[in-house]
């Protein structure tokens, strides 16, 4: 197991590497790169934002497509007063209920000195 993990990490790196050399240093203007800072770039990608074994790495829970759109479920089963309601209620709060952008400025302590 330990290398097919190595192996796969070389063959990832090696990808990252020359589409990394063909693409970047044309389009946005920066050096090519080695074979290790490839690597390197992959490691902390999937640390960073997938994880080393698939999914999220820190709560692992399934994706949204999988569970559904909660949010329509809730809207499907509301009835015609119920939805202008919510609708009414999200107006309020962005017009001046909750959050009002005029009272950023309004605000004495915000102001410029």
């Amino acid at each position: 197991m330990a290398l097919l993990g190595i192996a796969i990490v070389a063959i990832f790196s090696a990808a990252i590497m020359i589409l990394w050399n063909l693409l970047v240093p044309e389009i946005i203007g920066l050096k090519a790169i080695n074979f290790w800072q490839a690597a390197g770039l992959f490691i902390l990608t999937r640390i960073l934002f997938g994880g080393f074994w698939g999914g999220k790495p820190h709560d692992r829970q399934i994706n949204d497509f999988q569970r559904g759109n909660h949010m329509r479920e809730k809207w499907m089963k509301m009835s015609d007063e119920e939805r202008k309601e919510f609708i009414n209620k999200r107006r309020e709060f962005f017009r001046g209920g909750s959050f009002n952008p005029g009272d950023i400025f309004e605000n004495k302590s915000c102001e410029a000195k």
